[in-house]
């Protein structure tokens, strides 16, 4: 009989954590441009605090308003894992709320994800070591009836992520890097930091703002100036 849809895996490779940190401080817009600009996941999945996210993905599906995968995959994730949440992109229950949350702090997890709603969010907002994202709140609690999976490929805010992958989220968002991608996506992004570097420089200290592009493409669509 096939397990799919309730199923367990409690290892996986993770990427060093030399290559983890080599994008603690690249602003998700930047990534973004770099991986051609669809690759953020779902803008309603926002912060609930103020906490840059970074780390490995430890991937969990379940069932609209269930957690009992969640809870198992507290007790196996490994310290400075993200725990991202296929929720099925629900609001109407919780998944977890502030005894999860600390829980998660006191085993050392980086951070959670969850493509669904949290509660006792008075708690969880004023966090500032541990961030965590949502796409709702509501005081609606979880059941805890499975089935899920623990670390398997999984689908959050539009986006396809399996366990390793590098998770890097800010105030504008979250995405998922392949770690043997990583590498060429640093190198794209260095670059644009530089030229954006440059444009800032131009634009405090000469008051101008060139960008050759935007005539170019006015004039290609045939813009009529009235």
């Amino acid at each position: 009989m096939s397990k799919v849809g309730c199923r367990i895996r409690t290892d996986f490779e993770r990427p060093s954590r030399e290559l983890i940190e080599k994008f603690k401080d690249i602003p998700v817009a930047n990534l973004d441009d770099c991986m051609n600009r669809i690759s953020a996941i779902d803008e309603n999945i926002r912060p609930i605090n103020n906490s840059k996210i970074l780390g490995p993905a430890f991937t969990i599906k379940v069932p609209e308003g269930d957690n009992l995968m969640f809870h198992k995959a507290m007790d196996i994730a490994k310290p400075g894992d993200i725990i991202v949440i296929d929720a099925g992109g629900t609001t109407k229950r919780a998944i977890f709320g502030e005894l999860m949350v600390n829980y998660c702090m006191i085993r050392g997890i980086g951070g959670i994800i969850v493509d669904g709603s949290l509660r006792d969010v008075d708690f969880i907002s004023k966090l500032v070591d541990f961030p965590v994202y949502a796409k709702g709140i509501t005081p609606n609690g979880p059941y805890k009836n499975g089935p899920g999976e623990i670390n398997t490929d999984v689908v959050v805010g539009g986006q396809v992520v399996s366990p390793g992958d590098i998770v890097i989220g800010d105030g504008d968002g979250v995405l998922f890097i392949k770690p043997y991608e990583a590498e060429e996506i640093l190198e794209r992004v260095q670059k644009v930091q530089q030229i954006e570097a440059e444009i800032m420089d131009k634009i405090k200290n000469d008051k101008t703002y060139i960008r050759p592009w935007m005539d170019k493409k006015l004039e290609e669509i045939a813009c009529d100036y009235i």
